[in-house]
């Protein structure tokens, strides 16, 4: 049996689960014994009680109890990250939408992951962030996440302090999002609120979310119609209010127009048979809006539509400059 440990959160865990902060320093800890710990609160974030699913910040403290003969004593080594390819490398920089000395905003590619996760291996954002470091020694730490097939907004800190002032802006209303997407049909209402609380489905159906009165943690999402075609698709301006897993996917859904290209969410009717319109899905973080983390003044990125969405926003005869501003048709909600 070990004695108590103490062990800060590193740079390279910034943002990760706790369960998986676990999984990844001590292999051998399962899972039953973990949540025992948990529920009798032996295991504590700065001295607080945690639950399995906290997302950790660099710096913070972790007290890990003692840990019994064979259930991994000391904490397994990081592994060293594999080098950047120059190919990977210069996709990444030229993502890149702004930067400072604080701030690095990505234009993130669609079917790309942020982080690694079932069959990503090492192709994902956090596994490539070496290639922008630029002038400093040490990688930019990821503060928020997109889903893999979505594009658009992703921002970066360049500092231990500067990401956890993001990610806090971010746990907080201090952060507003702005998304576009592109859904199969038109809903019933032009303008609107959803206030729908989304669970995770059980079983093996891979991370889905559903509405659940009961069991769900409460989603709430503003949309708009800024255009549509002929009743076949619509073109939705939306801020989540919250930060639920596949909000928007599962919100649109719920409205009977899912995004073009979810089939996950809309199955066979997330899609639209014609040439030009393309089968990836149509959902692009557009713009951010956020408290610098260094002179608190707004800071807000906008990224450009990747070519699937230009190219599909042209079929359908949309124009950008329709949408106006990001933000202003919800200034006053």
């Amino acid at each position: 049996m070990s004695s108590v440990q103490t062990l800060n959160v590193g740079d390279d865990d910034s943002d990760i689960r706790l369960d998986r902060w676990f999984k990844r320093h001590f292999p051998n800890v399962g899972h039953g014994l973990l949540e025992k710990w948990l529920r009798t609160g032996q295991v504590r974030v700065d001295g607080k009680r945690a639950k399995a699913n906290q997302r950790l910040e660099p710096g913070q403290q972790i007290r890990v109890p003692p840990v019994p003969e064979g259930e991994a004593p000391k904490p397994v080594a990081d592994k060293a990250r594999p080098p950047v390819d120059e190919k990977t490398a210069r996709m990444l920089r030229d993502a890149v939408l702004y930067m400072d000395d604080d701030v690095i905003a990505l234009n993130k590619p669609a079917g790309i992951a942020v982080q690694g996760g079932t069959g990503a291996g090492d192709k994902h954002i956090d596994a490539w962030l070496d290639a922008l470091k630029f002038d400093r020694d040490d990688r930019p730490r990821l503060v928020h996440r997109l889903d893999k097939d979505t594009s658009g907004v992703l921002l970066l800190g360049r500092s231990a302090n500067a990401a956890a002032k993001l990610a806090a802006a971010f746990k907080s209303r201090a952060a507003r999002k702005c998304y576009w997407a592109l859904v199969v049909g038109v809903p019933k209402h032009r303008q609107g609120r959803i206030d729908a609380p989304l669970a995770k489905l059980p079983g093996r159906l891979g991370e889905k979310m559903a509405v659940d009165e009961d069991e769900g943690k409460r989603a709430v999402t503003w949309f708009r119609v800024v255009d549509n075609a002929l009743r076949k698709a619509a073109w939705l301006e939306m801020e989540p209010r919250t930060g639920r897993t596949h909000q928007l996917r599962a919100h649109c859904a719920l409205l009977g127009t899912p995004i073009l290209g979810d089939g996950k969410y809309g199955g066979t009717e997330a899609f639209i048979s014609g040439t030009g319109v393309s089968r990836k899905m149509h959902l692009h973080a557009r713009a951010v809006r956020l408290p610098h983390p260094r002179t608190g003044k707004d800071l807000m990125v906008t990224a450009p539509l990747p070519d699937h969405m230009a190219k599909s926003f042209e079929f359908f005869g949309f124009d950008e400059a329709e949408a106006g501003k990001p933000f202003l048709a919800f200034e006053e909600e």
